[in-house]
């Protein structure tokens, strides 16, 4: 067993390391994101409430080229442990709002990150490592937002493993939204995240190397897309807490349908491919 190996079977050593981020929230990314979305809304100024998951555009990384894994991502550091597998990929992400305190616009705002667990597992197709980060986002006035973040570490691609099967996605709903991404959508959200993950915008690499068919959208994109969906039929709601989990990757030029059905307070979310396939599951609770 490699000392690597050792590392993510016994991740004491990382579990509970944490980092504080500061970031002063301006209305230019608030701006950039409505552009990309479509939103026909005001420009936002002093004051503006930072919509839900539009929290991604702030506490940037500015890591150095040298810094930089493989495939783009940083490599590890002072809180995401190196671990040596080649794929890096959004697994799903919980949120919770405190409505009565939202960022805004002219906040000094911070992030504190801690590692919350890793879990080592073996799947179909090889090593996988699960690393849960839990956010939480704070402003002078207090606690804005929580976020309990999964990201999945994937071993290469094994020709010989066949793909898990993914379950077939509702093609009823009360809301549906029909979109093709393309890669101008996914440079434009890559670059106000400041996200170099090359799968989703190098194409020799995402497919030759990582061995996917096309470039993978974004899992936080794909999440606020579907809470988009909440604000066009319920622009009057409050988003209290949202929890997402990928189930399949989505990819350009192929349509993405994005699905919800509100019940009381409770909102189902999720978006398909256009083989049906289920690509990501949501549940919402507004006020």
């Amino acid at each position: 067993m490699t000392s690597a190996h050792q590392e993510l079977i016994e991740p004491s050593s990382w579990v509970g390391r944490s980092t504080t981020t500061d970031d002063q929230i301006t209305a230019f990314p608030l701006n950039a994101l409505a552009g990309l979305l479509n939103r026909e809304s005001c420009p936002a100024v002093a004051g503006t409430p930072v919509p839900p998951l539009w929290h991604w555009v702030y506490f940037l990384p500015a890591y150095r080229a040298d810094e930089l894994r493989k495939d783009g991502h940083f490599w590890g550091g002072e809180l995401m442990p190196p671990i040596p597998l080649p794929r890096r990929v959004w697994a799903g992400s919980k949120f919770t709002w405190n409505a009565e305190n939202p960022l805004r616009v002219g906040d000094k705002a911070t992030r504190l990150s801690r590692i919350d667990s890793i879990t080592p597992k073996e799947g179909k197709s090889g090593q996988l490592v699960f690393v849960k980060v839990v956010h939480e986002f704070r402003s002078r006035a207090g606690i804005c937002l929580l976020n309990e973040h999964l990201t999945a570490f994937r071993g290469p691609p094994k020709q010989e493993a066949s793909p898990s099967p993914v379950p077939p996605a509702d093609a009823a709903s009360a809301w549906h939204r029909e979109l093709i991404p393309d890669p101008v959508l996914l440079f434009r959200y890559s670059a106000l995240t400041f996200n170099a993950h090359r799968i989703h915008y190098d194409w020799p690499y995402t497919t030759r190397e990582e061995g996917y068919p096309n470039l993978l959208v974004q899992g936080p994109l794909m999440a606020t897309l579907l809470a988009e969906l909440i604000h066009t039929h319920m622009p009057g709601a409050i988003l209290q807490s949202l929890d997402f989990k990928v189930m399949h990757p989505s990819f350009v030029e192929r349509a993405m349908h994005l699905r919800g059905q509100p019940q009381g307070n409770n909102i189902r979310l999720w978006a398909s491919d256009d083989d049906g396939r289920l690509t990501m599951t949501a549940a919402a609770t507004v006020a």
